[in-house]
C-alpha cells in the first residue's frame, strides 16, 4: 500500500529532504528538465514568491514553473500548507543563533527578530505563510528554541519565556505583511493607500476641531521610519517581561 501524504510528510521531517538524486525528465523537445524535488520545489516557490509575490504562490503555479502537473509535486510535499511550513522553515534555516548571553539577552533576542523580519521582507507577504502554522518543521523549532534559551538565560520565567516567543513571532509576522502589503501597493502605483510622511501631516493638519490630539500631535504620530518603530515595538514588549514576576 503506497504511504499516505501525512506519512510521507512524517518520512521527510525525520529524515530530511533527501540528498538522492531522482531521474532527470526530458522535455517535449527531448532536452534535460530539472528534477522534481522538494528543494527544487521549494526553490521554485521562492521564485514566484520574489518576482510575483505570496498571493501568486499556488500548487498549480509551482508546477506550471517545473514544466510538470501538479499531481507530480504531491509525492514530495502533501499540499499547500506543508510548502508554506517548507518555505518558513529554510527562511529560518539561514538564521544563526547566538550563545545566550545573561548580559547580552535583550539585545540577542532582538537581534534575533530583525533577522527572522529582515528574511520574510525578502520575499513580498510570505509571512503570512506561518500564520497560524504550528512549529513543528526542525527548522522553524530551532529559532523558538533558540529565543527561548535566550529568555531563560535572561532570568524571564518559563511560561513567560513561552508566550514572549508566541507574541514576538506574531508582531514579527504581522510588521512583515504589513511592510510588504505597503510595497506591493507602491509597486503598482496605488499611493492612494499608501501616502508620505508629508502628505499624512498634511491630512492631519486639515481635520476638524473634533481631532485636537491627532492635530497637536501630528509630528510625533507620523516620525520615525517603519524599523524605528519597529524595533520601539518589540523594546517595548522585551521591557515587560521582567515585570511578569514568575509563573
Amino acid at each position: 500500500m503506497s504511504p499516505t501524504p501525512q506519512e510521507r510528510r512524517a518520512a521527510r521531517h525525520q529524515l530530511g529532504t533527501g540528498s538522492g538524486a531522482p531521474a532527470g525528465r526530458r522535455g517535449p523537445s527531448g532536452g534535460r528538465k530539472k528534477p522534481i524535488t522538494v528543494d527544487a520545489i521549494v526553490s521554485t516557490a521562492f521564485g514566484i514568491v520574489e518576482r510575483e509575490g505570496y498571493e501568486a504562490l499556488t500548487m498549480r503555479r509551482v508546477a506550471s514553473a517545473l514544466e510538470t502537473g501538479p499531481s507530480s509535486l504531491y509525492a514530495h510535499v502533501v499540499n499547500k500548507e506543508d510548502l508554506d511550513e517548507l518555505l518558513i522553515g529554510r527562511l529560518c534555516a539561514e538564521i544563526d543563533l547566538p550563545e545566550p548571553d545573561p548580559a547580552t539577552w535583550r539585545q540577542q533576542i532582538t537581534s534575533v527578530c530583525a533577522r527572522l523580519r529582515d528574511q520574510y521582507l525578502r520575499y513580498p507577504g510570505i509571512s503570512r505563510a506561518a500564520f497560524a502554522a504550528a512549529p513543528s518543521n526542525l527548522d522553524t523549532l530551532r529559532i523558538s528554541e533558540g529565543m527561548l534559551a535566550i529568555l531563560l538565560a535572561g532570568g524571564i520565567a518559563p511560561r513567560t519565556a513561552a508566550w514572549a516567543i508566541d507574541s514576538l513571532m506574531l508582531y514579527v509576522n504581522a510588521y512583515s505583511l504589513e511592510v510588504s502589503l505597503a510595497g506591493s501597493r507602491l509597486g503598482r502605483g496605488d499611493d492612494g493607500w499608501v501616502v508620505s510622511r508629508d502628505e499624512l501631516l498634511r491630512r492631519f493638519a486639515a481635520l476638524p476641531d473634533t481631532f485636537p490630539h491627532t492635530k497637536r500631535h501630528a509630528t510625533e504620530l507620523t516620525a520615525g521610519t517603519v524599523h524605528d518603530r519597529f524595533d520601539f515595538t518589540i523594546g517595548l514588549m522585551i521591557d515587560g517581561l521582567r515585570n511578569r514576576g514568575a509563573d
